[in-house]
């Protein structure tokens, strides 16, 4: 069906170019009366098309580009456990971007923490409440440092290919996003290829780029996230007291001295990143959030979900620091793995 569709579209569209090409005044009345109303006869039918395809298979309109930024909101916050920065600061960021029908540049948020806190499972709630198909949307781009730029001997490739492929999917999409994960193993001096396309320019050789949306994803800066957060603790201070703004300084500092992606980057040095959005580490309590999540997920029963299951679960992530085993070193990244051994030996029993 959709073969016959686009044959019949590129033929009508061809006898709309000869058609066009013949000045008027040499086509007869009749002629021309004839390509006057096979040119609405053609456009009507490429109208009809179009709203049939868009029905069917993904576009960039707001049927698939669905924002339901409320519905996002709601899932961060039941869903991620311990981050109340992020939840803060990310649906502000996106929701701002998104309401605004001119934005000045494009939306870059740059996430920063130890491993396992849920950078990646942020990422894909975004995708999941900004399109319909989620991360499975053609307007969303996962680029892995350690699988798509392995050799840092490559990085002018990378770039060449880099621009082309955001200039591209931009131009199919103004509203596009894209996620970089492992930041901090990506080659130094790459990331600063998409530089003009985060700054203020209106548009880039026709393209506008002001609405698309990138997330950096790196674990630079978790170490000095997680000093901060122990002093923080030290003086008998609440998790929830921590500000955004304590933690950014900490993260710039971090992400531009320690190598990686964004090393001595011009992206910072030009304040190109909207925000710098910190993922705390995980406490027990949070592990066990998690695990309960886990189990949930499993078609465990709440009955069934015991404090004893809960702290065998918790009991085998291994925690920092050693003298006072306050966060689990993996957040929440192994807990599912974890899960399926103790429901193992559950089962066994």
């Amino acid at each position: 069906m959709q073969a016959n569709s686009n044959i019949l579209v590129s033929v009508l569209f061809f006898h709309l170019t000869i058609f066009s090409l013949c000045p008027v005044e040499t086509l007869e009345p009749v002629t021309s009366g004839i390509a006057v109303v096979t040119a609405l006869a053609a456009s009507g039918l490429f109208a009809g098309y179009e709203l049939l395809k868009c029905r069917m298979y993904e576009c960039c309109d707001d049927r698939w580009l669905i924002a339901n930024l409320t519905g996002m909101k709601t899932a961060l916050e039941s869903r991620l456990h311990g981050q109340h920065l992020v939840v803060d600061t990310t649906v502000r960021a996106i929701t701002g971007h998104i309401k605004n029908k001119n934005p000045q540049k494009a939306l870059v948020l740059a996430f920063h923490g130890w491993t396992g806190g849920g950078k990646n499972f942020v990422s894909k709630i975004i995708a999941e409440h900004l399109y319909h198909k989620g991360m499975e949307s053609q307007y969303v781009h996962l680029f892995i440092a350690t699988l798509h730029f392995p050799h840092a001997s490559k990085v002018e490739t990378y770039k060449d290919q880099l621009r082309t492929w955001i200039k591209g999917n931009t131009t199919k999409c103004p509203r596009t996003l894209f996620i970089f994960d492992e930041m901090d193993k990506m080659p130094e001096g790459l990331i600063d290829a998409i530089k003009p396309f985060l700054d203020v320019y209106p548009e880039i050789n026709g393209v506008n780029y002001r609405k698309t949306t990138f997330i950096f994803l790196s674990n630079t800066g978790g170490n000095a996230i997680t000093e901060h957060t122990i002093a923080h603790w030290e003086k008998g201070k609440r998790r929830e007291e921590i500000k955004h703004k304590d933690m950014e300084n900490v993260i710039i500092l971090s992400a531009y001295n320690e190598h990686g992606g964004l090393w001595h980057s011009n992206i910072i040095e030009m304040n190109l990143i909207s925000s710098f959005v910190p993922f705390l580490p995980l406490e027990r309590k949070h592990v066990k959030m998690c695990i309960r999540d886990d189990l949930r997920a499993k078609n465990i029963s709440d009955e069934k979900i015991t404090e004893e299951i809960l702290s065998k679960v918790a009991d085998e992530l291994q925690y920092h620091p050693p003298s006072k085993q306050l966060f689990s070193k993996s957040g929440c990244k192994r807990v599912s793995q974890k899960v399926d051994l103790i429901l193992e030996d559950f089962d066994n029993d």
